[in-house]
């Protein structure tokens, strides 16, 4: 039997690797990670998705040392989500330390319990805002570690790392669940979900992506096939 693991958050990023893991393997399980985030409405949302889109089992695991320890936007209600501004550089203030690190750790251990083969993360360089944690030179340093640690294999798998976000909506539209990606899930840093509040990074990012997929389809749908090999 295929196991995954995926790390889900209720997003669109998570959701598209969700509905693709429950199409490739026999058996999927969900880790949501409460670290105190702002936009903590994202757990319930990932609670009823995990259940409505048939995941074996989803775990909702308590890591609220991490808003102690790390200073973000997305940790602290006093520090504003910026909105998206073209010309800004360096890490954004939406950046927590840490996060992928602790993620990617504890859902291995969890593969581990329930011997998956895979952990599933959303994670993109294409479209990553910055962060550090999201590049594929930090998946593969961590997936090698993490082996290491535990002396047994274990994949870390980022279906989405060389998509743009245009190609990632294409990708939902291949599993021809792109309205619940678009409707129920919540991406957006001020907790508003479906096309959230149309202001921040996120938001500007998925609706960005949303229109050049609407504008050319075909040649979109075309070069994400292209891409991640699907037919």
């Amino acid at each position: 039997m295929k196991r995954a693991v995926v790390v889900f958050s209720g997003g669109q990023d998570s959701t598209t690797c969700l509905i693709q893991a429950l199409a490739q393997y026999d058996e999927v399980h969900c880790v949501t990670f409460d670290y105190g985030q702002r936009h903590r409405q994202e757990i319930d949302v990932a609670r009823e998705l995990a259940m409505r889109l048939g995941a074996r089992a989803h775990k909702v695991l308590d890591v609220t040392l991490l808003n102690e320890l790390a200073i973000s936007s997305l940790t602290r209600d006093n520090i504003p989500v910026p909105q998206y501004d073209a010309s800004a550089s360096g890490l954004p203030s939406t950046f927590v330390p840490g996060r992928n690190i602790l993620f990617l750790t504890l859902a291995s251990i969890y593969a581990y319990q329930v011997e998956a083969e895979a952990v599933i993360t959303g994670v993109c360089e294409t479209d990553f805002s910055g962060y550090p944690d999201c590049r594929d030179e930090f998946v593969k340093a961590l997936n090698h570690a993490v082996e290491l640690g535990m002396a047994r294999a274990v994949r870390f798998e980022t279906p989405l790392m060389w998509l743009n976000k245009a190609e990632t909506w294409a990708l939902a539209d291949y599993w021809q669940q792109l309205p619940l990606v678009r409707q129920d899930t919540l991406t957006c840093y001020n907790g508003i979900k479906g096309d959230g509040c149309g202001e921040c990074a996120a938001c500007h990012l998925r609706a960005n992506g949303l229109k050049s997929y609407q504008d050319d389809p075909a040649a979109v749908m075309l070069s994400m096939q292209q891409k991640t090999g699907l037919g």
